[in-house]
């Protein structure tokens, strides 16, 4: 009797665990909070762990072509919905687990008990956020989609004030017109192929006649639109600053992540669909230039904004501008430096927007509004004497981790953030058909942006730190400075691992320049057989 390798069936836990969590929480009284959050911790930590396994294994030989597959329902693709972990979801798994776990204990102490349901809903859209990493198939995808967005409407409402309500309700109607322009991308796209299996569609759309192919690129546009509207690009990522800024802390730091999700998927469906035939390359152009309208855009905006909120918005918006840029410039090196900027400026934004809550114990309207005042006026201070006074070890903190978060997020030496660019502009300056317009037009942006973003985060600093005038030590649990420890000491793990992680990514883009071996492994995995009648299963 054949039975499926648990290595495979693993591929269900970071779906199937959120959700069986999250929906047995919701009978549980609010007032055990403590038993809440134990088994939302304990289920992070799984996920956790199932997460670096499932990197592992798709990082050796223990699958064929490094790629898992599961058959929901035990029905083979295409006709079935299958689950697929390869290196680039195995990876984004990781940082999901990761970041999740931070945002959960930091929101233990306060956060999450301001509201109802907030376990399950957190435990909801990370099951969204995975199955979306996982999926092979377009319409469960939009499941998936739904499913995730669901679950942050609840939580950007979670504790909800006027500012938020009214920040929230943005949030929701633009994002069901997103979903709506992605129901009816999918079914152009099903009219025109006759498949909405991912791996399925690269060999249709080859096949298509030339009189079907309008009808494929409309579908494929307006999903675009779709996923480019949950990856913040401009004018669609209209909202995002202003959602950041209302949201509570640890969800913040989880819609850092959520714009990830949206482009991840534009390069899923993209390298599968369109790495060859009468529509490969279909978009790209048009994507590579919308990213530096969005860079352009996250750059005037991050000088303007004066809410740290609103900062960690458009640093995320030039982020996802950043990525998208690179991935429509087409060259393989490039996009693998892309995915270690994607994974050092996601940790440090979410880590200032944890930040974010802590230092506003410090900052008191007036001092701010002083500040701005003396700067607007040039109005000098006469510095006192030294009086030799030790910084608080609270105060410290909150300085050096805003310190450390601002260098990632500019791309100042010596983090992760650093190695970021440089990587970005070794590809370009090295690019084998030498250095182009456009490639001069993404490295003048992002040295930009890296500027623009020092102006507004030392402002930010000095109002914070310096100008507010004589600060009381705030009070930290370590629940709060735990996470945000963790999440800038991965930035400089990778800073220290660079060389091997590189080394991992480039494997990762390899992978997806190879549709071939991807496709003929989802559609050549059989169905496992069902045991003789009278055995036991």
């Amino acid at each position: 009797m054949n039975a499926l390798p648990w290595t495979q069936q693993l591929i269900l836990v970071p779906i199937l665990l959120p959700l069986l969590a999250g929906a047995l929480l919701i009978p549980v009284n609010e007032a055990r909070h403590n038993l809440k959050f134990a088994v939302n911790l304990g289920c992070n930590l799984v996920l956790l762990l199932s997460a670096l396994i499932l990197l592992g294994l798709s990082d050796q030989e223990l699958w064929p072509g490094h790629l898992g597959v599961y058959l929901a329902a035990n029905w083979m693709a295409p006709f079935g919905i299958a689950l697929v972990a390869d290196r680039l979801a195995g990876l984004l798994l990781l940082l999901t687990a990761t970041l999740s776990l931070a945002a959960l204990v930091f929101s233990s102490q306060g956060w999450s008990r301001i509201g109802v349901h907030f376990h399950s809903l957190f435990l909801f859209l990370l099951m969204g956020i995975n199955g979306a990493f996982l999926t092979n198939d377009l319409f469960n995808l939009f499941v998936f989609f739904e499913v995730m967005l669901a679950a942050s409407y609840g939580l950007v409402l979670h504790g909800y004030n006027t500012t938020r309500i009214r920040a929230g309700m943005q949030y929701i109607a633009i994002n069901l017109v997103a979903s709506l322009l992605f129901l009816i991308g999918i079914a152009l796209i099903y009219a025109s192929t006759g498949t909405l299996n991912m791996a399925d569609l690269g060999p249709r759309i080859a096949a298509l006649s030339a009189a079907d192919l309008p009808l494929l690129q409309i579908g494929a546009a307006i999903l675009a639109l779709a996923f480019l509207t949950k990856g913040a690009m401009w004018p669609l990522g209209f909202w995002l600053p202003t959602t950041y800024a209302a949201a509570s802390p640890p969800v913040a730091a989880l819609l850092v992540l959520m714009t990830k999700v949206g482009i991840y998927a534009l390069i899923r469906i993209w390298s599968l669909a369109f790495a060859a035939g009468p529509a490969a390359g279909f978009g790209l152009d048009a994507l590579f230039w919308g990213g530096i309208a969005t860079l352009v855009f996250g750059t005037l905006g991050i000088l303007a904004a004066q809410e740290p909120g609103r900062m960690a918005g458009y640093a995320a918006i030039i982020s996802s501008g950043t990525l998208m840029a690179v991935f429509g410039h087409g060259d393989p090196q490039l996009l693998s430096a892309g995915f270690y900027y994607l994974l050092g400026s996601t940790l440090a934004t979410a880590a200032f927007l944890l930040l974010v809550g802590l230092t506003e114990r410090i900052r008191s309207p007036g001092a701010a509004l002083l500040a701005l005042t003396m700067e607007a006026f040039a109005i000098d201070e006469k510095p006192e004497e030294p009086v030799g006074v030790g910084i608080p070890a609270a105060l410290a903190f909150l300085g050096l981790a805003f310190a450390a978060s601002a260098l990632v997020i500019t791309g100042l030496p010596p983090l992760s953030g650093f190695i970021a660019k440089f990587s970005l502009f070794h590809a370009l300056l090295n690019g084998e058909a030498g250095i182009s317009l456009r490639d001069w037009t993404l490295m003048i942006l992002i040295l930009c942006s890296g500027l623009a973003g020092i102006i507004a985060l030392m402002r930010f600093g000095v109002r914070t730190f310096w100008a507010s005038g004589a600060v009381q030590p705030p009070r930290l649990h370590p629940t709060e400075a735990g996470p945000v420890t963790l999440l800038l000491g991965l930035c400089v793990a990778m800073t220290v691992l660079a060389g091997p992680l590189l080394a991992y990514l480039e494997r990762t883009t390899r992978d997806l320049g190879q549709a071939g071996s991807y496709v003929e492994q989802v559609l050549s995995t059989p169905a496992v057989p069902s045991p003789p009648r009278g055995e036991a299963p």
